[in-house]
């Protein structure tokens, strides 16, 4: 505990350092540059895009294309909405001919949040994502997306792509999303695209494209200074500015402290994001850089039982992780003619995590000699590093444990082209773009166990003693993996205007990947796995009225096996998930194939602009991958194919925005059901004999709400004093490990937040916040664990009863904090 406290005192001290320099910093930079401002944005979201149309010819008509702001009285300018159909910004169409769901979040409303964590306000304001604290960390959510998943937990298959100002970082040897990572401060906005192959691999149900600040967007200088709770303190600080009409530059800084509101689950973040910005007549350059170095404890789900006696309990510790990043991007857009748009990225990722996990062991005193150790029974032996079978050093009484400790180091390359058209085609507008990717990364992975004792207050402590390959067959060890990831992709999307009200858009993206695993202590875990496959993508959009468009269209997507699944693949020789991985045999892709269609529209009215939307979407995937647990060996398992699962569901929101309010609402309906039947090990109390259930076709999906109910609304009560709320409503759903439906149900949950802010000054803000203002007392996802694992301390030490495990949400909270501009 003493080493908890010493580190939030090192990152108060640094807060406030960062909070400091920052006043000082925008005091003696930003005097000459005008006040930060928020940027307008329509009520979908999105920001004007000032356009200009190619000359005109007698014969054709030429569709507007984004020019340069240097104003030629030669040619008409006007602003537009526009939204993205491939990772690079030229890509981008006006957003009645998109063919598909439109979801964007912008900077004021991740602002409104007051979270420094994204994946707040893409709960808040998309309609069918939510989130989970899994890890039981709040800068480590789980986002759910119509069924699909961007997680930071190794070993959790990965649904969605997600992309910073175009480069995808999903990290290279699992696929997995550190959300700690990403600079909120300095996000411009959040994008959640669906329907589109184009953004390649991971992109089963969608990609969530962010795009960031730079001085040509983002103007002045801002402070943010925040604490509450838990001992939370937040402080941030950006500038921006443009130097003249051709150089603009931009930087962010974030240092976070929260002690968190269990038992030993304090966390550090800092982060930095910066860009430098060059353009001249129409043609636009960024170098852009990024850092982060990040201490987080996760205390992931616990005993219910546990919960019932203290809402901040813990089961095992330490469960923390330490990750660090830095990256550099390369962007460029040349306007080679009014038509021809080419544009290209190069980047470098270096990517750190080193996760150490205090955990129930298999390993106990031989039942022959209680002097020796064993490893899954009381006659396997368990062997130490020098394959020498081990001496048994602890007390007769002792209750054995074990840290498991993983170190991940990633170096990602990679390039990217794309060239866009908007010559006319046949007369009628048309927007055709071609593009192509290249990612190749280079990981090194270990993973050792230190056999440890375990106290009643569930703290794993340490031997010094480190178990060597063990189990039959061998399921325990050190592992040192070096792996090599090489992507590619090509894709092209053309958008054809078959009138004024009728646009089609139709393409495709060949996707080819290479994952090699190279076991640098044996040979159990090379591989070599290659993997390609073309996903189109057709649709149309149509304007039924100049305020109503109806939309639809098909797409399919796939994500190969990551490295880890690879690594742990095979069901006789299962492993630790995510940490030890044994042997390499083949997974197949996963396919997914999406229909979905809809209406959306806006319209101005006397109080404000309104916006509306509902669709329905159904996506079925081929090879789905599922982490199995292995009956009677605690934490292990092993990756495999399970056939077809489906997801399906309704979306609708409605939106109205005007100076004086800010109103949002949405309801989502998912249906996310196996399609094949199949057998799986589970701790379910329902489990048979052998500890499997099993799995019939229509079975519901654990972990997934069917329903989800949001509302937010901000209302300016004077021109200075704003006070505002959201309310989410989240409906029950399955155990994970309750694949077979028989458990009842986690419990719904409902949880209300209010805020507030004023206006001091023109450039002096403060602000409130209450989040969970009835204190509900909920869990947003609920497993099941091995009762038999560890005596419930808490009950005398006797045997746990109760199955459930969960993941405890935060108790109502309050927050203050103040905001400066400059």
């Amino acid at each position: 505990m003493s080493r908890n406290i010493a580190r939030g005192d090192v990152s108060t001290m640094g807060v406030r350092g960062l909070v400091i320099l920052s006043i000082f910093t925008g005091m003696v930079v930003g005097t000459d540059a005008a006040f930060a401002q928020d940027e307008e944005t329509n009520v979908q979201n999105l920001p004007a895009v000032e356009v200009t149309a190619p000359p005109q010819t007698s014969a054709r008509r030429a569709s507007p294309r984004a020019r340069p702001t240097i104003r030629v009285a030669t040619r008409p300018r006007t602003r537009v909405y526009v939204y993205p159909t491939s990772p690079g910004a030229s890509g981008s169409i006006e957003v009645d001919k998109i063919p598909a769901s439109i979801n964007a979040v912008d900077s004021n409303q991740i602002s409104r949040t007051r979270s420094p964590d994204i994946a707040v306000a893409l709960q808040q304001y998309v309609p069918g994502l939510s989130i989970n604290e899994v890890t039981g960390n709040p800068f480590q959510p789980d986002v759910q997306f119509r069924g699909f998943v961007a997680s930071p937990l190794a070993g959790t298959p990965q649904g969605l792509a997600v992309y910073q100002n175009g480069v995808r970082i999903n990290e290279a040897f699992s696929d997995t999303v550190n959300w700690d990572l990403i600079p909120t401060a300095a996000i411009r906005s959040a994008l959640v695209v669906t329907n589109n192959p184009a953004f390649g691999l991971n992109a089963l149900g969608g990609a969530i494209d962010l795009q960031m600040k730079n001085g040509f967007n983002y103007h002045g200088a801002e402070i943010d200074v925040m604490g509450g709770s838990f001992g939370r303190i937040y402080g941030s600080a950006q500038w921006g500015k443009q130097v003249d009409n051709n150089w603009a530059v931009y930087g962010a800084l974030e240092g976070i402290h929260d002690n968190g509101f269990r038992n030993f689950s304090s966390s550090d973040v800092r982060r930095f994001f910066g860009d430098v910005g060059y353009r001249f007549e129409g043609n636009e350059f960024h170098l852009n850089m990024g850092l982060a170095n990040n201490s987080l404890a996760g205390p992931s789900t616990v005993p219910a039982e546990l919960l019932q006696q203290y809402w901040g309990a813990t089961y095992t510790t330490p469960q923390t992780t330490s990750n660090k990043v830095g990256y550099l991007n390369l962007t460029g857009k040349v306007e080679a003619t009014p038509t021809w748009t080419f544009e290209g990225t190069a980047h470098v990722r270096r990517f750190s995590q080193n996760t150490v996990d205090g955990n129930p062991t298999d390993t106990q005193p031989c039942g022959a000699d209680p002097t020796l150790l064993c490893f899954g029974n009381d006659t396997t032996p368990a062997f130490g590093l020098n394959g020498a079978q081990l001496v048994n050093p602890f007390a007769p009484d002792a209750i054995l444990g074990e840290i498991d400790r993983t170190s991940t180091r990633s170096t990602t390359f990679g390039v990217s082209g794309q060239a866009t058209n908007s010559d006319q085609l046949f007369g009628h507008e048309n927007r055709f773009v071609i593009g192509a990717s290249y990612d190749v990364s280079s990981t090194r992975f270990t993973g050792s166990a230190e056999l440890a004792t375990i106290g009643t207050n569930y703290v794993v402590t340490g031997s010094g003693i480190f178990l060597g390959q063990s189990g039959v067959p061998t399921s325990i060890g050190p592992v040192s993996l070096r792996t090599v990831n090489q992507y590619q992709g090509l894709y092209a999307l053309d958008t054809f205007n078959v009138d004024d009200r009728f646009a089609v858009t139709a393409g495709g993206r060949f996707n080819a990947a290479r994952v090699t695993l190279m076991d640098q202590l044996g040979t159990a875990l090379n591989g070599d796995h290659t993997y390609d496959r073309f996903n189109p993508v057709v649709g149309g959009t149509y304007k039924i009225t100049s305020e109503v468009t109806a939309y639809a269209g098909y797409s399919e997507a796939n994500r190969v096996p990551t490295p880890l699944e690879l690594g742990c693949a095979d069901p006789t020789r299962p492993c630790v998930i995510g940490q030890f991985l044994i042997a390499d045999p083949s997974l197949q892709q996963v396919v997914s194939k999406t229909v979905e269609a809809g209406f959306r529209g806006t319209k101005e009215l006397n109080i404000g602009s309104l916006g509306w939307k509902i669709g329905a979407y159904r996506a079925t995937n081929y090879n789905d991958i599922l982490a199995t647990p292995i009956p009677g060996l605690t934490g292990f398992g092993f990756f495999q194919n399970v056939g077809r699962t489906r997801r399906q569901g309704i979306e609708a929101e409605v939106s109205l925005k005007s100076n004086a309010i800010q109103f949002q609402a949405s309801y989502a309906f998912l249906d996310a059901r196996f399609l094949d039947a199949l057998q799986l090990g589970s701790n379910s109390p329902f489990a048979d004999a052998d500890g499997n259930i099993q799995v019939l076709p229509g079975n519901h999906i654990p972990r997934l709400p069917s329903h989800l109910v949001k509302a937010s609304v901000e209302y300016a009560v004077t021109d200075v004093w704003k006070v505002g709320g959201d309310a989410l409503f989240v409906s029950s759903q399955y155990f994970v490990g309750d694949e077979s439906n028989q458990f009842p149900k986690l419990p719904s949950y409902a949880v209300f937040n209010l805020h507030t802010s004023y206006q001091v000054t023109k450039n002096l803000q403060i602000y409130g916040r209450v989040d969970n203002v009835f204190d509900n007392r909920y869990s947003t996802l609920g497993t099941f664990f091995d009762r038999e694992a560890l005596p419930n301390f808490a009950n005398g030490g006797n045997p746990f009863t109760d199955p459930r495990s969960l993941s405890p949400a935060r108790p109502r909270a309050f927050y203050a904090g103040l905001r400066a501009t400059f």
